[in-house]
């Protein structure tokens, strides 16, 4: 008995050697006043310090798993290990619809497997080996001592309140007129959006999105009920003739637009249709989703309003945003900027969802942006993510010969393949021969897109970048000519 105690490297030996004899009492293979080995004994057969097992034998004491006899020793003390008759749930009898919808829209579990070794161009997330750790040590330290009792505890479920502050004036800096303006703090973009769908009164259920479209907003779009009509995008943003059209002829819940290197073509809106768009939409009085998307990754030409700056004063824009494609992802920190009415609601459902988001991240995020460290770190990431959306731009020019290609900034890139060729299939291909991407049609509002795809380039190098186009464009003229 004992031998198959393993310590494992990294945690404090008591610990494991607690966890283990607990788990032998609740097991029942160790049995009710049976008397453990002397802690002489058992560090000798361990080969372990004695304070080791004296430590782990106060703490089994202390959560009642034994019990001390004076000059006698330690025993294992009465615990139920009585377990029920087994049985096994069929659970896809349990679970509902909007669940079996969920797992059928889960990119994650059913796009085409990829590991480590290939040169994966799926991902917009940025490039981990740009993260400012050192400063963000500093400034979790920085914060903690200055209020960690407060920052440990519970917080409010509209958010850290220095970083409301801190966006608002953020969003002042970018034009937007913050007056009757308020902010909530949310796990990230997915999060914001879903809080927003499930607050809505829905009426015609319908909504206006461009397309193709972020895949995150669509699913949930999808799961909660919404039918979507997706408007044509051109080179300086969404088809207006067909948007005028669309809600001259249906009504509308909502629209969703990404004007900002958008997800996933890269393009950004034209300040002329951003005015369009917004007069249209005062005119129908349809509110506005906008997604703040990448709006810091400008390489080139001129700043653009955002749809919330063009709004002024009036209320129908509500705008959602992160820093996880630029900053820290891990963190999960998001907002909503939108009118005060509408955030207070949105407070009572978040709270009602998942109470608040972590305080002491929205604190360090805070402490890391109040300190000027985000600055930095935006001039340097700003300048590796040009080089490589340059390099890339460069091989796909060289390399693929495509119909379309779109990207005006941010950390990817859209094809349109010559002669309609099938990016899932041209993507099963290419993974054979270790690289993989995102096929396009996941992006589209009506399965349309099969000859389109997406190429993330921020987490590769810049020899992966010009080594998986090259397969990928050999790979279209070996299997398609061109």
């Amino acid at each position: 008995m004992f031998n198959d105690f393993q310590i494992t490297e990294g945690r404090p030996v008591y610990i494991q050697l607690k966890e283990y004899l607990k788990r032998m009492i609740t097991n029942g293979h160790l049995i009710e006043h049976q008397k453990l080995p002397s802690t002489r004994e058992l560090s000798s057969l361990l080969s372990i310090s004695r304070n080791t097992v004296l430590t782990a034998y106060a703490d089994l004491e202390q959560e009642g798993l034994i019990y001390a006899v004076k000059g006698k020793g330690n025993f294992v003390s009465h615990v139920e290990t009585f377990k029920s008759p087994s049985i096994q749930l069929n659970w896809s009898e349990k679970v509902n619809e909007k669940t079996f919808l969920a797992e059928e829209l889960d990119l994650m579990k059913h796009r085409v497997r990829w590991n480590k070794e290939m040169i994966s161009f799926t991902s917009i997330a940025p490039d981990e080996k740009l993260f400012d750790v050192e400063n963000f040590k500093r400034a979790f330290l920085n914060r903690l001592s200055i209020e960690g009792d407060i920052v440990l505890n519970y917080g409010y479920a509209k958010g850290y309140k220095p970083l409301i502050d801190y966006l608002l004036h953020y969003m002042e800096i970018k034009g937007v007129d913050t007056r009757n303006k308020d902010i909530l703090i949310t796990n990230g973009f997915t999060e914001g959006m879903d809080i927003i769908l499930s607050s809505f009164n829905k009426k015609s259920g319908r909504v206006l999105c461009e397309n193709p479209t972020n895949d995150s907003a669509l699913k949930l779009f999808r799961l909660n009920g919404f039918e979507i009509d997706g408007i044509d995008m051109e080179d300086d943003g969404i088809n207006v003739q067909k948007l005028k059209s669309c809600l001259a002829n249906k009504e509308y819940d909502f629209a969703y637009f990404i004007p900002s290197y958008h997800n996933p073509t890269g393009i950004v809106t034209s300040s002329q249709k951003r005015k369009e768009i917004m007069d249209l939409f005062s005119d129908y009085q349809v509110p506005i989703i906008e997604n703040g998307f990448n709006e810091e990754l400008r390489y080139s030409g001129s700043h653009l309003a955002s749809l919330a700056s063009f709004a002024g004063q009036s209320n129908n824009v509500i705008y959602i945003s992160s820093f996880s494609k630029i900053l820290f992802p891990g963190l999960r920190i998001g907002w909503i900027l939108a009118d005060k009415e509408l955030i207070y609601y949105l407070e009572s459902m978040k709270r009602a969802r998942t109470i608040h988001t972590s305080t002491l991240d929205q604190a360090v995020l805070y402490q890391y942006l109040n300190d000027g460290y985000f600055e930095k770190y935006l001039k340097k990431a700003k300048s590796v993510y040009k080089k490589k959306y340059e390099l890339t731009v460069q091989a796909c020019k060289k390399y693929i010969p495509y119909k379309r290609m779109t990207g005006d900034g941010g950390l990817h890139l859209f094809i349109e393949l010559v002669n309609h060729i099938d990016s899932r299939e041209l993507l099963k291909k290419c993974t054979e021969r270790g690289v993989v991407f995102l096929p396009g049609n996941v992006f589209h509002t009506d399965n349309s897109g099969n000859h389109t795809l997406r190429l993330g380039f921020s987490r590769l190098s810049e020899k992966e970048i010009i080594q998986g186009i090259q397969i990928i464009g050999d790979t279209i003229k070996n299997h398609y000519g061109g």
